[in-house]
């Protein structure tokens, strides 16, 4: 079996031509045709139900409407959350230094200019007993 060259116009017109023999357009092609001229718009099915697609319209709008404000949201999450974070970091460290500045040792070395000394007994604790009325 050899490849042949074969010439266009020896072959038969109903095999180079891709219409309909009547002439006629296919289904396909005569329905992008009316999209883009507009022309479906005005069939009695669309004028009908024009309610119905407005109504679709809209929720499609509020489903773009929503999916930016969950971005919105989002971002704004995860903004309050940084921020949480540096609070908390900082709160940390500041407890950190407060304990080590109020330790018993550091306490002491600061208060011996002032006169006052450690005591070196333990509290007591006074009781008082109170009497029934």
């Amino acid at each position: 079996m050899s490849n042949k060259y074969i010439d266009k116009e020896e072959l038969e017109p109903e095999t180079t031509t891709r219409s309909k023999p009547d002439g006629k357009k296919s289904k396909g092609s005569k329905t992008v045709t009316q999209i883009l001229s507009g022309d479906f718009l005005t069939r009695e099915f669309v004028i009908e139900n024009l309610g119905f697609i407005f109504y679709i319209m809209l929720l499609l709008l509020l489903l773009v409407a929503k999916g930016y404000y969950v971005k919105q949201v989002s971002d704004n999450v995860i903004k309050t959350e940084t921020e949480l974070d540096e609070i908390v970091s900082d709160y940390v460290e500041l407890k950190a230094r407060f304990q080590e500045e109020t330790s018993r040792g550091n306490l002491v070395k600061k208060l011996e200019g002032s006169g006052l000394i450690e005591s070196i007994e333990p509290p007591k604790v006074i009781r008082v007993k109170q009497e029934k009325d």
